[in-house]
């Protein structure tokens, strides 16, 4: 009868040895925490371009970077270049068990209960004597630590590639609200749509928006939703959902219809404006919101107002000494002047947009799903 591989307990002083040899003088690239994507394992730039001569624990590939200093941030990195760790860094190197299995174990939540139980208040860091007498149970197969390595590290792979495709979406998004649209005081932009070469002329808002300023109750077919800096109308989760709040469940909220253009006062330059792409909802009475004239130039206005130019002139509106007591008249909002293209070239620009916000938020969900997956199997696959 063939035997079971069996898992048994190792305390993880026993698992891996710690690396304290410093270096200051080789040529070696130097790693900080600024340079590591918090939970993610990954670099944010090319640490070869750093001129850095700091003194730090000198790792090889195959080693383990766990930041001990306030470890809640997660900054770990599984090492494949000869490098130097700056700073408050445990350079982690295996002993008779797979680094790649090592470098998983410490992504579980019971690895990060025990290094999170840290010394210190302002600046907590993660006591190595407790964490090295805390055992975990491990595969006594090198073949079966091998697998979970490699199997989590294509995960990592495909989140990373993910990742790098969302980013390069975001850059090119951020990239054409400069050459779509004129300079200041000029009417044609740098780059245009095929056939379109009309200058852009100057209209004021009030133009294009109307306000809408109708307050009803909450109803299945207007439910009551939130508005998300950087998302916008979006169902309410726990996080958001205040109801227990509300003493009478008779209140009135603002109606809001798919494609209303939407902004809070108060939370201009941190993305509280945009474009309702929700539908039907009802949200708080603090937003101002505005419909279309004609089913097109609020999605037109949401995309311009993602530019700086379009929000300091709203700021220039702003009333008020006293956050939360900010306010941008609505009438004065509309009043804003704006250089807009004929119907037909604000459609090619608004139907641009919305591809790239499909696909945006295409790798948003696909990341999301392999974080969950990930998170899954890090609590199955560790025993």
């Amino acid at each position: 009868m063939k035997a079971i591989p069996t898992w048994k307990q190792r305390k993880f002083g026993n698992l891996v040895n710690r690396v304290t040899k410093l270096n200051e003088t080789a040529n070696l690239p130097r790693i900080e925490f600024e340079d590591i994507v918090s939970g993610q394992g990954q670099l944010n730039k090319d640490i070869y371009q750093k001129k850095n001569n700091k003194k730090g624990i000198e790792f090889e590939p195959g080693d383990i970077l766990f930041g001990k200093l306030r470890p809640y941030l997660k900054n770990w990195l599984y090492a494949s270049f000869n490098g130097i760790a700056v700073g408050d860094f445990w350079v982690l190197r295996s002993n008779g068990t797979r680094s790649t299995f090592i470098y998983p174990l410490l992504q579980t939540s019971r690895y990060q209960y025990i290094a999170n139980l840290s010394s210190g208040t302002k600046m907590p860091r993660s006591d190595w004597k407790t964490v090295s007498k805390t055992t975990f149970r491990v595969p006594t197969q090198i073949e079966e630590q091998s697998k979970i390595g490699t199997f989590l590290k294509q995960i990592d792979n495909t989140i990373i590639l993910h990742q790098r495709k969302l980013d390069k979406l975001q850059e090119l998004k951020k990239a054409l609200l400069q050459p779509l649209f004129p300079k200041k005081d000029e009417v044609i932009p740098k780059v245009r749509f095929t056939n379109f070469n009309e200058p852009w002329k100057q209209c004021k808002l009030k133009d294009m928006l109307k306000e809408r300023n109708e307050q009803i109750q909450e109803s299945d077919n207007y439910p009551l939703m939130s508005f998300v800096q950087g998302v916008g109308v979006t169902p309410k989760n726990d996080r958001y959902n205040r109801n227990f709040l509300v003493k009478h469940n008779n209140k009135k909220y603002k109606k809001t219809e798919l494609g209303d253009f939407i902004y809070s006062s108060n939370n201009l330059e941190t993305g509280s404006i945009g474009i309702n792409k929700e539908g039907k909802a009802v949200i708080s009475p603090v937003y101002s919101i505005f419909s279309s004239k004609n089913n097109l130039e609020s999605q037109f206005i949401g995309i311009l107002s993602t530019r700086k130019d379009f929000i300091n002139k709203m700021l220039r509106f702003r009333q008020g000494v006293v956050y939360g007591q900010w306010r941008i008249h609505e009438k004065d909002f509309l009043n804003i002047n704006v250089t807009i293209p004929s119907y037909r070239e604000q459609g090619k620009i608004v139907s641009l947009f919305e591809n790239l916000d499909k696909s945006i938020v295409l790798y948003q969900t696909k990341l999301e799903k392999l974080h969950n997956l990930k998170k899954s199997l890090l609590q199955k696959m560790f025993i």
